[in-house]
């Protein structure tokens, strides 16, 4: 499987025999203080500190395992573009309602009888979203674990954002409770790999990572998993403040209902600047975003100029952070060009 991997690009690294933790490093590296980026064993062909050795170069990788046929295999996330949805099905009790989904108010009326796991939190974020669960998704590779967890493996665009790993227990950076993300900084244990709890085994259906869908894009740069900042796009000079909606628009539409749409969306946002937190902006600065782009894709209005209103409005909200405004923007009305929105005139 080492090979296997390796060959398709992505970085692996060795994991202890019989463990899911990265091979023991070297006795120098042990008793040494020094970053794992700059460890000198690397050069050396060596797989000391796990996923910062991971190599895609073969005859290294042949190495390794000659040396231990034991050693289990770990993909190093980053350098491979993976973001793996891990799902986790381990007892505890359930937190606040509110952490349940980040950012996503749970009303108290939503009953949450036998709610126990990542797979049930995952499942509730999917249907929030009118999306499918991606625990159900065979176009993609997805490998049960011994604890009877998931990983859902998917790759994201070599020219897109990148995303940091998380915890889905993690109060600050989490998509859903029990749902940790596996990405930059972070490694997969490959499947096949046995362990003393049992083999990680891939489920039927497709055996490579499809392509991140839209929507977890956009829900990773909404929970504050982005790692690198949206391109700046050309401007021919500084963006004029925008109180309502564009005048000009791709083609005539219902004028009234696309106001009656999106407008409040956007004053939500804009509202957030009376408070510096705990006004779920992200969230709502990603709904906007989606809608709008559901709205431009149905020819309702010009993108450009709808890029512009939403990006003043999130701008003045939160005017320290205008590179992940700009991202959760863009990831927002990206995703919501998949599904054009035609908005009924009222009477």
């Amino acid at each position: 499987m080492a090979a296997w991997l390796a060959r398709r690009g992505y970085p692996v690294h060795p994991l202890a025999p019989g463990a899911k933790t990265p091979a023991p490093n070297c006795p120098d590296c042990r008793s040494a203080q020094h970053p794992p980026q700059e460890c000198p064993c690397h050069a050396l062909g060596r797989w000391c500190h796990g996923f910062h050795a991971a190599s895609t170069d073969l005859r290294t990788v042949l190495r390794w395992w000659d040396t231990e046929p034991d050693f289990g295999v770990g993909v190093s996330c980053g350098p491979a573009r993976l973001v793996v949805i891990d799902v986790d099905a381990h007892p505890a009790p359930l937190p606040d309602r509110q952490r349940l989904l980040p950012g996503i108010p749970v009303d108290d009326r939503v009953d949450l009888t036998g709610l126990e796991s990542g797979f049930d939190t995952l499942a509730l974020l999917a249907a929030y979203r009118s999306r499918p669960n991606p625990c159900e998704d065979a176009s993609t590779l997805r490998v049960r674990t011994p604890s009877g967890g998931m990983h859902v493996w998917y790759r994201a665009p070599k020219d897109g954002p990148r995303f940091r790993s998380s915890s889905g227990s993690s109060p600050k950076v989490a998509l859903a409770w029990q749902v940790d993300v596996r990405s930059v900084g972070g490694y997969i244990v490959a499947p096949a790999t046995r362990t003393a709890a049992g083999v990680y085994e891939a489920l039927p259906g497709a055996r490579l990572p499809a392509p991140l869908p839209l929507w977890l894009t956009a829900e990773l740069a909404r929970t504050g998993h982005l790692v690198e900042t949206a391109p700046e796009k050309p401007s021919d000079g500084p963006l004029a403040p925008r109180q309502g909606l564009p005048r000009d628009t791709a083609r005539p539409g219902p004028r009234r209902a696309v106001q009656r749409v999106l407008a409040p969306l956007v004053d939500e946002v804009r509202a957030c600047g009376a408070s510096p937190a705990g006004t779920a902006f992200s969230e709502k600065l990603n709904r906007a975003a989606f809608t709008a782009g559901g709205l431009a894709a149905a020819g309702h209005f010009d993108p450009e100029e709808c890029r512009r209103l939403l990006l003043d409005a999130a701008d003045h909200a939160r005017p320290h952070q205008p590179r992940r405004n700009r991202l959760i923007v863009e990831t927002g009305l990206l995703a919501g060009s998949h599904r054009p929105i035609h908005p009924k005139e009222r009477p």
